[in-house]
């Protein structure tokens, strides 16, 4: 088996790195920030947060997959203390179907971004 790279012009193209990467049935995502596809960060714990998913998902669907086939994700984000605002943005994507998680707080992010989060993944 061959790893094949993942690329969709709904998420800015990224750097020196693939949007996502597939092995088999397996995806693993980069991580995605809250930005537009014009790559226009949005303002604001609660707006990044519902961007961060909407580039999670245009990413996981160039994939062949989606969210209800996530197995784990891990959220970075810049002040734990937004941490209920995240966990109740995040449950409004995962409704019925709970993948493993991580969160850590970090000193900086891309862009200087609120947050990131990336995903383990499988097809559909």
């Amino acid at each position: 088996m061959k790893l094949k790279t993942v690329q969709t012009e709904k998420v800015p193209a990224a750097g020196p790195y693939s949007q996502a990467v597939v092995f088999g049935d397996f995806i693993t995502t980069s991580g995605q920030i809250g930005w537009d596809k014009n790559g226009v960060i949005v303002q604001g714990i609660e707006n990044q947060t519902h961007q961060v998913f909407k580039n999670l998902i245009a990413v996981l669907h160039a994939a062949e997959s989606d969210l209800d086939h996530v197995m784990k994700t891990t959220i970075f984000v810049k002040n734990i203390s937004d941490f209920a605002k995240i966990n109740e943005i995040y449950g409004s994507y995962f409704t019925t179907h709970r993948p493993a998680r991580a969160t850590v707080e970090v000193a900086r992010l891309p862009k200087d971004v609120l947050i990131e989060i990336d995903a383990i993944a499988i097809k559909k």
